[in-house]
Order: structure tokens, then sequence, then C-alpha cells
């Protein structure tokens, strides 16, 4: 065989095994993104009850992103899942609604690293479609008669309301006091109560079973969401890969669209 002949053939094996190598190094199948590789089995995150809409379209989209993984939620008031992290509830992810009520999981040790604010929410009155009692302020909601319902106190929407009315110089007495957002701006859907003060982004949630007024007194008690990967995350690669999207440009724009505000 000519040299040239030689030549030739060990240049296409020595190219064969250069692609070879290049394949084993890059990523198999079509998978991209955050993790995408090594994420497999359950991610659990527990979440403000003001994110559900929000973070439910993020879990679809992050099942779609990594087939065979399933994103379960336990979307509740954040001082109770603070309170059920602390006692050991197994979990991944943790969303809170305030910086206080992720400080209680992270004074006991259980987030991994620090944990980042992703979004920001500020409340509006939610009134009755068409605003029957004509609501236009935080004074409106102490009428004679008037029934009002608010997050209890510890609750991080109770915190703020609570910051808001004092900064309007209003008193008032609710007639009850909800464990969370959702159950709140519920009674108003119900007709059970003439008003709720909620977060802006539940009264674009409910669509036209509410109505929403602002209020100036807001911008004084606008919260911070912060995010954490838990530090006995079951599942610490699929915990890490959703704190990653949701703080992603899609997550951006997916929280926006709900009526989140940029950190």
């Amino acid at each position: 065989m000519p040299r040239s002949a030689h030549r030739s053939h060990r240049a296409v094996g020595l190219g064969a095994v250069v692609l070879l190598a290049l394949s084993a190094c890059s990523p198999s199948g079509s998978s991209s993104g955050p993790g995408a590789q090594d994420v497999s089995g359950t991610v659990t995150v527990f979440a403000a009850a003001s994110l559900k809409e929000s973070f439910t379209e993020l879990g679809r989209r992050f099942e779609k992103e990594h087939p065979g993984v399933r994103v379960t939620f336990n979307f509740s008031g954040s001082d109770s899942l603070a309170a059920g992290i602390n006692n050991g509830a197994p979990a991944d992810v943790f969303a809170a609604a305030s910086a206080r009520t992720m400080k209680l999981v992270t004074d006991e040790g259980h987030t991994a690293g620090s944990p980042r604010t992703f979004v920001r929410n500020r409340l509006q009155i939610a009134t009755e479609p068409g605003n029957p009692h004509r609501i236009d302020s935080l004074r409106d909601l102490s009428a004679p008669g008037r029934k009002v319902v608010l997050c209890d106190r510890t609750v991080p929407c109770g915190a703020a309301a609570r910051t808001a009315l004092t900064a309007a110089g209003v008193e008032l007495t609710p007639v009850s006091y909800e464990q969370d957002v959702k159950s709140a701006l519920t009674k108003v859907e119900l007709k059970e109560a003439d008003a709720a003060v909620v977060y802006r982004t539940d009264v674009r949630a409910a669509g036209d079973k509410v109505e929403g007024v602002e209020f100036p007194e807001s911008a004084e008690a606008v919260n911070d969401y912060p995010i954490a990967r838990l530090e006995n995350a079951p599942n610490p690669s699929g915990a890490t890969a959703f704190v990653e999207l949701v703080r992603s440009e899609e997550g951006r724009e997916v929280l926006g669209e709900a009526g989140f505000l940029k950190p």
C-alpha cells in the first residue's frame, strides 16, 4: 500500500477517535438547561400560597424539560411551611413570601447556602366585582358595617397588611383572620366579606371573580420573596435545578406575567 494511503487511513482513524471522545463528553439526549442530565425522581417544593399559579406553571415546564421527573407542591402560609420544615417535613425547596419567614428556617440551619430573593409583591384591596361598596382606600375599610378579611398577623400578607394599615392610620377589626392569602380572597369570592387585603398577584389570578383596588400605602409594605434549596433535601440535584429555573429568564417571565415585581 502506498505511504500516502497509510497516512490517509491513519488520519481517518484519529478523526474517528476524536469524534468518539467528543460524543462521550457531550450531553446525551435533547434535554438542556440547568442539571438536565442528572435530575430524576421527585422534587418537593414548599411554596407560599400566593405562588400557586406561577409555580404550578413552572412545575409543568420543569417536568417537560426533565422527562420522568415529577414536581410536587405544598402551597400554604409561609409560617406554617417553615414550621413544617423545622419539624422535619421532607422537602427539597422552600419559597417564602417574606424574608422573616425564610429566616425561621435559616436560623435552624435548614437551608443550603444563602436564600436569594427572586421576586417582590405588593398589596391590593380585593372587592366584589364592580366594587359595589365603593371602596377606594384603606380608610373605606373601616366604615361601619364593613366586612373585611385579613390574613393572620403571623402570615406575610397579614404582616404586610398591618404595616400598610398603620401607615394609613387606619384601625379596623376584621370579621376573620385567615391562614393564607388564598383563603382570605375566597371569602370575597363567596361574598362572605366585602373586601380583603391581599396580594395583587392573587387578585390577578382570580380573574373576574374579584376587583382590585390600588392604595398608596402598599408601597410601605412590599414583600421580598426568597427561595432556597434545603440542606436535607431528598433530591438535591432536582432542588438545585428547580431553583435555577425559578431564577432564570424563563422563570422571571412567568412570574412577571402573574404580576410579581422584579427584586
